[in-house]
C-alpha cells in the first residue's frame, strides 16, 4: 500500500484568496443540488457535462436533456462532480495550490488561467475522442493548469505530503518539481499506454497543465518572478505532534 497525499505548502498566501475559495464554495454548492437531484445528479452530468459528441455535433442530446448550448456545458462541466471522492481531490488540490497562484498574480488573472485552462483541457479530451459520449465533467482539467502555473512560480517551494507506505507513515516536505512533475509523469504515461483509470479524463489534466504552465508567464504582472527560490528545507521529516497546516 503506497499513498501520498499533500496537505499544504510553504507558498507566501496573503490570505485573501477570493478565487480560489469562491471556486471552492461553487463547485461545493453545484455538488450539494447534484445530490439533492432525485437520480442522485445523473441527468444533470448529461445535461450540463461536455460530451464531445454533442460539442462537434455528432450526436443530439433529448430535448429534455437540452437545458444549455453545447458548447457552455464546457464551462458548466468545470463545476459538476462525481462523488465524494471527486470533489473533495479536486478542491484539496484547488485549495492547496490555487492560493500560492492566486496570490500572486491576483484575483482577475487567476480566473483568467483557471477558466482558459480548463477551457483548453476540455478541448484537448473532446479532440483526442471527439466521437465520444461520455460527458466529462469535474474541476480536474482547471485545476492541472493551477498545477502548471504553481510549478513555474514555485517549482522549488515544498509540499508537506503524507507518505504512507504499508505501515511507516510521514509527513514529508517534497519540492513541488517533483511532486508536480512526477503527477503530470503519470498523466501522460496513463494517456499514452491506455486511455487511463476508466472516468479519468487524463488527456483533460494533460492540456490543462500545459495551458497553465504557458498562461503563467503571460498573465504574471512584470513585477511578478517566475521560479521563485525555496523558502524552506526539502525532504524534511516533520516532527511528530501537532503540525502546522490548513486547520491551525
Amino acid at each position: 500500500m503506497f499513498v501520498a497525499l499533500p496537505l499544504y505548502d510553504d507558498a507566501p498566501h496573503t490570505g485573501s484568496e477570493l478565487g480560489t475559495y469562491g471556486l471552492i464554495t461553487a463547485c461545493g454548492a453545484v455538488f450539494l443540488w447534484q445530490l439533492g437531484q432525485p437520480d442522485g445528479g445523473d441527468e444533470a452530468a448529461l445535461s450540463f457535462g461536455m460530451i464531445p459528441a454533442v460539442l462537434f455535433h455528432h450526436a443530439t442530446l433529448p430535448a429534455q436533456l437540452q437545458h444549455v448550448a453545447p458548447w457552455m456545458t464546457i464551462f458548466t462541466s468545470m463545476f459538476l462532480h462525481g462523488g465524494w471522492a471527486h470533489i473533495l481531490g479536486n478542491m484539496l488540490y484547488l485549495w492547496l495550490f490555487g492560493r500560492g497562484v492566486e496570490a500572486p498574480l491576483g484575483l482577475v488573472r487567476f480566473l483568467a488561467l483557471y477558466f482558459i485552462s480548463g477551457v483548453a483541457a476540455a478541448m484537448t479530451q473532446a479532440a483526442i475522442d471527439p466521437h465520444s459520449t461520455v460527458p466529462m465533467i469535474g474541476a480536474s482539467g482547471a485545476i492541472a493548469g493551477v498545477l502548471g502555473a504553481y510549478l513555474i512560480l514555485h517549482p522549488r517551494g515544498n509540499v508537506v505530503t503524507l507518505l504512507w507506505v504499508i505501515i511507516f507513515v510521514r509527513l514529508v516536505s517534497v519540492p513541488a518539481v517533483i511532486l508536480l512533475g512526477l503527477w503530470f509523469l503519470l498523466q501522460v504515461l496513463g494517456a499514452l499506454g491506455s486511455e487511463g483509470e476508466p472516468g479519468v479524463a487524463v488527456w483533460a489534466h494533460v492540456g490543462g497543465f500545459i495551458t497553465g504552465l504557458v498562461l503563467v508567464t503571460l498573465l504574471r504582472p512584470a513585477n511578478v518572478q517566475l521560479f521563485h527560490p525555496a523558502r524552506t528545507q526539502p525532504f524534511r521529516l516533520a516532527p511528530r505532534g501537532r503540525q502546522r497546516g490548513p486547520w491551525g
